[in-house]
Order: structure tokens, then sequence, then C-alpha cells
């Protein structure tokens, strides 16, 4: 069933639409499809957290120029996809198994619209987080390109052990749907000055996150539950006690990375037995989003890793 999609805003090729889809649980979720014909493959972007199809668009305009299909999701809970909570700019999850089930229903709909194979991934933050996850239950991907994935939260190694308390203690004194601490529902990009921002160095792309949000509000999400903060501890955790997959891999990291814990992400890379870590100098948290160089670097060398593995 077509969706609202607002092409607008999102600078993609200009065959981009969207879809409704039903997870197996009943949720209802968006998906969006870019050059369904491309020959070369799909490939699967996996947004982070609050983020939506639309801030994608010129990545999917740079993997049409290569041969190549795109296939995004706007996660339960933000972007256009079903919010269940009284106020929906809160960013809300129960257990991240939840996405799982969004991540299953968008294979299924690679399949049922006849995108082209093979399959790829390239999730950014909490997108890798489930990507990981995803890998090790063994959906059929070629290969994956991480962009600072999600794979620890970034905090005081003494407020681990307090967080993880809240968190428990907001399920059992029933306000997990709060907004965790240090947060609230105004949307980062319409209220962080540029010159402090942590996603980005490019004011350019700024721009246009900022243009998006503004255009369109019902894209926008603000800050995490307690409920979304214990159930992404736990999910990390488990991820980083776990083997890496045997997929091909590789993984960019921004030297000045504020949002994600880089030290789980330096250590299973290293021990990646098909992957590599690669470092741009002076990036923040979206490499997909900052200055043209690190970005049509890594872009780059993710084209040429699922070239490499057709």
């Amino acid at each position: 069933m077509t969706a609202p999609f607002y092409a607008d805003v999102a600078d993609g090729p200009a065959d981009g639409r969207a879809l409704w889809l039903t997870a197996a649980d009943g949720i209802r979720i968006r998906a969006a499809i870019w050059n369904a014909k491309a020959p070369r493959g799909t490939v699967f972007v996996l947004p982070g957290r609050t983020e939506y199809v639309e801030k994608y668009g010129r990545t999917a305009r740079d993997l049409a120029e290569a041969g190549f299909a795109t296939l995004s999701v706007d996660w339960r809970g933000q972007g256009l996809s079903a919010r269940k909570l009284r106020d929906p700019m809160v960013g809300h999850i129960g257990d991240f198994a939840e996405y799982q089930a969004d991540l299953d229903a968008l294979v299924a709909c690679a399949a049922a619209e006849n995108l082209p194979r093979p399959y790829y991934l390239l999730p950014h933050s909490m997108g890798g987080c489930i990507a990981l996850r995803g890998l090790t239950r063994g959906l059929p991907f070629n290969a994956v390109a991480f962009s600072a994935p999600m794979w620890g939260i970034l905090m005081a190694d003494y407020m681990r052990p307090v967080a993880a308390f809240l968190s428990l203690a907001a399920s059992w004194l029933g306000f997990q749907h709060a907004y965790a601490p240090g947060t609230n529902g105004q949307t980062y990009v319409l209220t962080a000055p540029f010159t402090a921002n942590t996603l980005t160095t490019d004011p350019e792309m700024w721009q246009y996150m900022a243009t998006q949000a503004a255009a369109h509000p019902d894209l926008s999400l603000g800050g995490p539950s307690y409920g979304w903060l214990r159930a992404a501890l736990t999910e990390c955790a488990a991820l980083t006690r776990m083997p890496a997959p045997e997929y091909a891999a590789l993984c960019a990291l921004g030297t000045a990375e504020k949002i994600v814990d880089t030290r789980p992400i330096h250590s299973l890379m290293a021990r990646w037995p098909h992957g590599r870590l690669d470092l741009y100098q002076g990036a923040e948290h979206e490499v997909l989003m900052e200055v043209p160089s690190h970005r049509d670097a890594f872009l780059r060398s993710a084209i040429a890793l699922f070239t490499a593995h057709p």
C-alpha cells in the first residue's frame, strides 16, 4: 500500500516512493524504495534513532549512480511509522527484538517488490545495532558497511550502573515511557546551534537535515524514553559479548565521535574475521552527512566492498 513520501526534501532519485509494511506483530512501518531496477543489487540503508527515510535521499542518489537500488525504513516509533505513546515525540521501545520484526518485514518487502539481488547493508548508529543482531540471525546479506554503529552508548563509566539502575527502576515504577534524564521532546537539528552540534562538521548537510525537520515536523523525534535506554543498554551488552559474524564488513568512524561509545567498535572490528575499521579524521557522528571528502570516501569504500561480494 502506498505511503506518504516527502520527495520535496529528500533530494533523491526521481523514482523514489514509499509504502506501508506490517511487521509480524501487527505494527505498521514505512519503507522507501529508490531506483528499483538497478542492476548491481539492493542496499538496505538502516537509519539511526530519530531518523526517517527522506534523510537518506542523497545517499540513495549516490548509490543509484553506482548501479544500486536503495531500500530504507522508518523504525517503529519514529518517522511516519506507528507511534504508540500519547506523546509522539518520545522515542520508546520495550525490547530491541521488536526492531528485528521491522527488519524482517523489510527483507520480505525486498522479495515482494522483486528488488534486485544481492542484498547489502548500510546501517547507521542504532541501525548498526539492529543490523548486527540481524547478521547473527543469518539474514541474507552479502556484505555490510557500518556507519558509527551503536554498539555502546557514550557516557562516563561511573554513570553506566546509574543509568542501568534508573532505567530498571523506571520499569518497576511504571514510568518507562518518560523521557530519559537530560532529554526532552525537542528536535535536535532545530534547537542545537550548528557550531556546537555533534552530528556533522558540514554546514550544508546540517541545513539539509534542518530543512527536512522544519518542512515536515511529523518526521521528527525527541529524546529516548527510560524504556528505550534500558533496552539499548541490554542489547549492546549482549551483542558485544558475541563473536563477530561471518560477513564481509567495513566500519566508518569519525575521530570526533561524541554520541556512541567507540570502544566496542574498535574491539569488535579488531576481531571481525573479514572486517576493516576506517577512521575519518575530524568527522563527527554522521559520516554519510559529513563534508564531501569524508562522505565520498566512505561511499566509495562501501561500493567497492559491495562490488567485491556479488
